[in-house]
């Protein structure tokens, strides 16, 4: 936000006024005020208020929590611009979080609604057809398997989260144009919906049949965490491959059996930031602010910063050590590129600002506002945005962790790292050219591909094999 010659300064701004201003039960009147800011300047006093609210739940203040909610409440909208979109689904959040203290209060609040498998689907294909990153995930994971299985006459994939017939129907399309001809392929999809399944099947057997292409489809109705390595039925002479796209996460899960552990520093962040300072700083970005202000105000819990912990996760040790023993003769890994899985409350909360707040900018620039849009926003965004803060032990699923983390973890359990190829790099390039925003990002890091928008990255796609074929 620059200050325009003619303007009031940012000292006779009433929002001068905001960083006087606590969360307190004295202080539960509206601020008409408030309502009368600019779009930056709402954006930021949201992020100090969130922030300031997310202390006070995390502290276990009930009142000012909810005096909290009350101020966000007159500058929150699901249907305003960026922040306040944002605004409104980390409050739903926090506010769920609350609840969750009055276990009867929250579960008759919650009796009637129905959890619908068939949206969840729904708004995965529309973030699938309304941004680049999941087709970005399908069309490297797909190169990454042609490449790994030249020559190979007798191909077996392994779908962790089978849902979108499209990844495979333009695999079989390019192995079907292989010189030497197309192998005998078998993928086994793995969902906990069997119509889900159903549907895969129907599709991709179709295609096959188009194709010319042995093919064959193993359905596994399941989820993730509870997967019987068993029903994989790995043949003798099949060429294993593994494809994990925004699932691997969810397994770590199992693992949080320990006692929470609260932050020592939850109370401070409230005032470390003087919001004088904040307008300042007319230059930044709202993700600048939140990365180098709000999250550095907060200091990180000691198992943000530390290096991944393989004793506090033996489950996910166990299920990676399954697969290993598959002998994968390459394993593709897409994850979100962000640290959710922190035992503290406001370490998951100001991470969470910044990723969500880059993705739901992301949709801004380059989605026209529809229906469509604000499903993603909804049903997919915002319920990731609730598991990540209002809930914890196993049914906290969205467990996200950077590359720093899933390297050694990978590594650990057995598997050598694939650098994925220039040709795989060049293939992304163009793909994200041919949407026409220059928002978006792809750089290689360590060998493998991270997907930005603008300086933010936000997914991470790394390739591994069984070491033997290392």
């Amino acid at each position: 936000m620059v200050q325009k010659e003619g303007s009031s300064s940012v000292n006779s701004s009433p929002l001068q006024l905001f960083s006087l201003m606590s969360l307190s039960p004295g202080l539960g009147s509206p601020y008409p005020w408030l309502r009368e800011l600019k779009s930056e300047e709402r954006g930021l006093c949201l992020i100090q208020l969130l922030v300031a609210c997310a202390n006070q739940v995390a502290a276990g203040n009930v009142e000012n929590a909810n005096v909290g909610l009350e101020q966000i409440s007159h500058l929150a909208s699901p249907d305003g611009d960026t922040m306040q979109r944002i605004a409104a689904y980390f409050t739903e959040a926090l506010a769920d979080r609350m609840l969750k203290g009055w276990p009867g209060l929250h579960k008759a609040l919650n009796s009637t609604k129905i959890s619908s498998v068939s949206e969840e689907i729904l708004a995965q294909r529309l973030f699938f057809d309304l941004c680049p990153f999941l087709r970005l995930s399908y069309v490297i994971t797909n190169l990454a398997i042609i490449e790994a299985m030249e020559g190979e006459k007798m191909v077996h994939i392994i779908d962790l989260h089978s849902f979108e017939p499209a990844q495979w129907i333009d695999l079989l399309q390019a192995l079907s144009a292989r010189p030497e001809g197309p192998p005998h392929l078998r993928i086994t999809g793995i969902h906990e919906q069997k119509e889900v399944l159903e549907l895969m099947a129907h599709r991709l057997i179709e295609e096959a049949g188009k194709l010319d292409i042995p093919f064959q489809f193993n359905p596994i109705v399941s989820k993730l965490e509870n997967l019987d390595i068993e029903c994989l039925h790995v043949k003798n002479g099949e060429a294993l491959a593994i494809s994990s796209v925004l699932q691997l996460h969810s397994v770590l899960a199992l693992d949080d059996e320990m006692p929470r552990r609260q932050s020592p520093s939850v109370s401070k962040s409230l005032n470390s930031v003087p919001i004088q300072r904040v307008f300042q700083m007319n230059s930044l970005t709202l993700g600048d602010f939140l990365e180098k202000d709000v999250v550095n105000g907060c200091s990180p819990s000691i198992d943000s910063l530390s290096p991944v912990s393989f004793a506090s996760s033996p489950k996910m040790g166990s299920f990676l050590n399954a697969l290993r023993g598959l002998s994968p003769k390459l394993m593709v890994v897409t994850e979100q590129e962000s640290n959710h899985n922190a035992h503290s409350l406001m370490d998951r909360v100001t991470e969470a600002l910044n990723f969500y707040a880059t993705l739901f900018d992301c949709l801004e620039s380059t989605v026209p506002r529809s229906i469509e849009r604000e499903k993603v926003e909804k049903m997919l965004f915002g319920e990731e945005i609730k598991n990540i803060i209002a809930c914890e032990g196993l049914e906290r699923k969205e467990r996200h962790e950077r590359l720093e983390k899933w390297i050694p973890r990978l590594e650990l359990a057995g598997f050598g790292r694939v650098p994925l190829s220039y040709h795989g790099m060049l293939q992304a390039t163009r793909l994200l050219q041919s949407y026409g925003y220059d928002g978006y990002r792809i750089k290689e890091e360590k060998g493998c591909l991270v997907i930005f928008w603008q300086t933010t990255p936000l997914f991470s796609i790394s390739a591994w094999r069984f070491r033997r074929y290392s």
